[in-house]
């Protein structure tokens, strides 16, 4: 069996895709408030940036920096997810295998996740995580759609409220991998 070494470089920016471990299901969007206290709580714990975000139903993609020095991010993951299970267990119906041994089995155990390495693939990431509502049908454009840090650059000036940039192509970790463009 091969094991996977994840990279540790202190103060990175790291996209990241989590997901879900039953595909079409709609709790992340069900249960949104538990999973941005999820976060809160990590982020007082352990403080990292979070360049963009964006939840849809089965998974959710995010661009966060870490701060110099620190590098720990499969921590943060462990600890968000953890505490998302915990908010929303009386809530999710689990089978008699899982109750047997004390599972919930909410998300799929890996996640995928890719060092940023420069402005060009910064910029590559962020477009991504505001344009895929829109590249799964959920959203005619990324200003549609709630659940996205796309807000928040309309709000600071740096995005006009009708951006409809080109996603990338590719599947940054996600099963479609048809090509993705916005119009």
């Amino acid at each position: 069996m091969s094991r996977y070494i994840r990279p540790r470089l202190p103060g990175a920016s790291i996209f990241f895709t989590v997901t879900l471990r039953d595909p079409g299901s709609d709790l992340l969007l069900r249960e949104i408030a538990a999973l941005r206290e999820a976060v809160m709580v990590e982020r007082c714990r352990r403080p990292f940036a979070i360049d963009a975000w964006v939840v849809l139903p089965d998974h959710m993609h995010c661009l966060w920096t870490l701060p110099p020095g620190d590098a720990d991010y499969p921590l943060r993951w462990q600890s968000i997810k953890a505490e998302f299970s915990r908010r929303v267990a009386p809530r999710v119906p689990r089978s008699p295998g899982k109750q047997r041994r004390g599972e919930l089995g909410i998300w799929q155990r890996r996640y995928w996740e890719h060092h940023i390495r420069d402005d060009a693939d910064m910029q590559m990431h962020l477009r991504y995580c505001w344009a895929d509502p829109v590249a799964h049908g959920l959203a005619q454009r990324p200003a549609d759609w709630a659940f996205s840090s796309f807000h928040r650059e309309v709000r600071a000036g740096l995005l006009r409220p009708d951006w409809a940039g080109t996603a990338p192509n590719g599947t940054f970790g996600e099963r479609d991998s048809t090509p993705r463009l916005i119009a």
